[in-house]
């Protein structure tokens, strides 16, 4: 906290990284234009600035400015200690008296900010023009803090206007083909918060009628008041999101981190308790006050004599806020759960139904949470061939309406069975709680068997998704990735491992019918070899009992049989692409990997590899070097893969960098794997690595989610957590410096990596 060495030497390197990230966020159409809509409604509040800052201020901040910010900041009286988790309480307040008491009180007083913006006197715009596949239009109006009275009402404004599919402007706008995608929001403050509404429209679409739709909606919401119907909607989503977040430690802990920013963690139970008290008539009354067009931000600025005035009012403090409070008694705690291979061999049950595979891990959560996911394997490489985009779009379409439910019906429901996940094809994955888990199994089923593929929302979802992927065609890392992927393909067109360009995806998902999705499902969907995990609180006969009742039956004659790949060595290629007007690049190498999981020396291979850039963290050799020390990239890192039932491995390495300095990425990596190569790793590294590896898998068992995952994919490998992971565990700890050394020498040949590189070259060369 106050030891830091802020040396001169750390901001040479460090300076260049934070740049690096700061060039990734430009590549983003969206987030250019939130900071761009935030700096014009903010005119003197530093709310108009990003954090990040300016380019200008990364590159030329002296070291001095960093110090004094450091030790003016960074002291005990202006930070706030939070633990969330599993721990023992005592014990860690002695800890944190012992390590934080020790540290002086300082002397010196915090500056006070004494910015206050002005109301604003007029609508306001900005426009960015680049290079770019989408249009992205967002209308914002500047609110009160969120501790202010009204911002829970407003809080509601924002779901009813955009939620989809129930929302009024995804109505207005999505289903009626203006938009691919709309939402509403807040950018909250303590000072003062911005209500943001946000469209996506498909690129040569007409952008104003969007425009002059979403105003007229919003800033016409006052009359048109919410609905009984919008404000449970709304009351039940915020309830079950609130409560779904004190179910989860890292959840709550994030979300009372953003409340202690305001001022005091329990403001989060207040609002929350609030929330089910909101009326229509007081989010008619905000509606009334701030969403008015002089207080707009997204239009030119136009003289006017009787300007309509947002007056922000002042917030009472959190102390003010919570004089009286008295927070709701809390949910139900958890079992003290071993995530331990053994434990959880011990506890979990499998079993097979009608062909069906099911595996169950009961335990007692807080929340009593559950986990439950599934998968239908179906088809074969000669039923499958030319599906692709179809298959993609069937999946998609399974949430979009049943025979019994529109859209907008069925996320109701789910909303109601506490359901957070999705069902889409073939198969589902998603959490809930104990007493609606039979009832969340039985609505799944009844998605995926019952869909009733509505035509206009077909056409809402083949709009969305050829505006994403039109989206990616100037985008330097879905470039680099396609341009990666394509060279590693062996496969012909329509063979369900071919991997198709973006235009060709592009074509595909514009050819595909609304006839097309519906046989697919007929011939593809059906339980016969489908596979179950649930993890958490349930009781297992009732469980087991709503899949066998709403699943067995579930089946057709479509053959299957599991379509592996074949390894092959593909020669080395050295790929640029240019992406103009993008300030941040990709650069991905890759080798195909002769390796299966089972094979003894994959171990090793995978240890060496989470040395080099697979998991170590800053610890990793690519990291160190290329982040911590040459701070030339934000992100860097490395994967080898091994697979199940195949030979068709892989090693890839990935970094993003400004494109003056990927010459200096590719040097480095190749510099780092020589290294490795030819003096393998020290005795402290790879005792690090097995210490950290450990630990991450059993961290990693400990969460529901995941466990459901890793116990499902054993039941399609037959493996169990004794037999392949704790074994695999026993493998790893067994690996020595020379064993590593001979993995990485034996499986990786910089002389066969394929190198591909996206970014605007040119204007960096011309720059230099």
């Amino acid at each position: 906290m106050v030891n830091s060495f802020i040396a001169k030497k750390d901001l040479d390197s460090e300076f260049s990284v934070v740049r690096n990230e700061f060039e990734s966020g430009e590549n983003s159409p969206s987030r250019v234009l939130m900071e761009r809509v935030l700096s014009s409604a903010y005119l003197w509040h530093n709310y108009g600035k990003s954090t990040i800052g300016s380019k200008e201020d990364i590159e030329r901040v002296p070291i001095d400015n960093l110090k004094a910010f450091y030790q003016r900041y960074y002291q005990p009286d202006n930070a706030v200690l939070l633990v969330a988790g599993k721990f023992d309480e005592a014990k860690t307040l002695q800890l944190v008296a012992k390590h934080f008491g020790a540290i002086p009180k300082p002397t010196r007083k915090l500056p006070k900010l004494w910015t206050v913006e002005p109301t604003q006197d007029g609508e306001r715009s900005v426009v960015v023009r680049r290079v770019g596949d989408q249009q992205v239009v967002i209308v914002g109006y500047k609110v009160p803090s969120v501790l202010h009275a009204d911002a829970v009402a407003l809080a509601y404004a924002s779901e009813v206007l955009g939620d989809a599919p129930s929302g009024r402007l995804h109505k207005a706008l999505v289903e009626t083909g203006k938009a691919a995608q709309v939402s509403a929001g807040s950018q909250d403050g303590i000072d003062g918060s911005l209500f943001v509404t946000y469209a996506i429209v498909k690129k040569g679409d007409p952008v104003e009628p969007v425009r002059d739709e979403m105003i007229r909606i919003v800033e016409d919401f006052a009359n048109n008041p919410p609905t009984p119907a919008e404000m449970e909607r709304t009351r039940i989503q915020m309830a079950n999101s609130a409560e779904q977040a004190m179910t989860d430690h890292e959840s709550i802990g994030l979300a009372l981190s953003e409340y202690i920013a305001l001022g005091d963690w329990r403001t989060f139970f207040l609002q929350r308790d609030e929330q089910q008290k909101v009326t229509a008539e007081q989010v008619q009354a905000v509606s009334r006050k701030y969403l008015l067009r002089d207080n707009r931000t997204v239009g030119l600025f136009l003289p006017e004599a009787t300007p309509h005035r947002a007056e922000i009012p002042q917030a009472a403090s959190a102390a003010e806020l919570l004089k009286d409070f008295k927070p709701k008694a809390d949910v139900a705690v958890a079992e003290a759960f071993d995530p331990s291979p053994e434990n959880i061999e011990k506890r979990v049950k499998r079993l097979e139904i009608a062909g069906m595979k099911i595996a169950l891990l009961s335990k007692k959560n807080r929340g009593e949470t559950v986990s439950f996911t599934m998968n239908m394997p179906a088809g074969d490489e000669k039923t499958l061939f030319g599906q692709d985009a179809i298959g993609t779009l069937t999946g998609a379409m399974m949430s979009m309406g049943t025979s019994r439910y529109s859209r907008a019906e069925l996320r109701d429901e789910f909303t109601k069975l506490k359901v957070t996940g999705s069902v889409s094809g073939p198969g589902a994955s998603f959490e809930t709680t104990r007493p609606n888990i039979v009832a969340a199994i039985r609505l799944a089923a009844h998605v995926l068997r019952e869909p009733s593929f509505p035509a206009d929302e077909f056409e809402q979802l083949k709009k969305l998704m050829v505006t994403s992927i039109e989206a990616q065609l100037s985008d330097p890392s879905a470039r680099a990735s396609e341009a990666m992927a394509r060279q590693f393909n062996i496969y012909p067109r329509g063979d369900p491992r071919y991997v198709s360009s973006l235009q060709e995806r592009l074509d595909g998902i514009k050819a595909v019918t609304l006839d097309d999705v519906k046989r697919f499902h007929k011939t593809f969907y059906a339980a016969n070899r489908a596979m179950f995990a649930v993890v958490g609180d349930f009781d297992e006969a009732e469980v087991t009992k709503a899949i066998q009742e709403n699943f067995a039956t579930f089946r057709n004659d479509t053959p299957w049989k599991r379509i592996t790949r074949e390894y092959r060595d593909i020669p080395a290629k050295n790929i640029s692409i240019e992406t103009p007007d993008k300030e941040n690049a990709r650069f991905i190498v890759r080798m195909n990997l002769d390796v299966n999981q089972n094979d003894p020396d994959y171990a090793a291979l995978y240890l060496a590899d989470y040395i080099l850039g697979g998991g170590a963290g800053f610890d990793s050799r690519l990291t160190a070097r290329i982040r911590v020390k040459e701070g030339l990239s934000y992100s860097v890192g490395s994967q080898a893969a091994g697979t199940i039932f195949d030979r068709a491995g892989s090693w890839m390495a990935q970094a993003i960098a400004a494109p003056q300095n990927v010459a200096k990425v590719e040097t480095a990596l190749h510099e780092e794997l020589d290294k490795a190569l030819k003096g393998g790793f020290t005795n402290e590294e790879i005792a690090k690595a097995k210490s950290g590896f450990v630990q991450q898998f059993a961290q990693n068992r400990a969460q529901d989610e995941w466990l459901a995952g890793r116990l499902l994919s054993h039941l399609d490998s037959g493996r169990t957590l004794l037999t392949w992971d704790k074994a695999f565990e026993t493998r790893m700890l067994a690996v020595t410096p020379e064993s590593a050394r001979a993995a990485l020498r034996k499986f990786l040949d910089p002389a066969k990596l394929t190198i591909v590189k996206a970014g605007d070259f040119a204007k960096a060369a011309k720059a230099k």
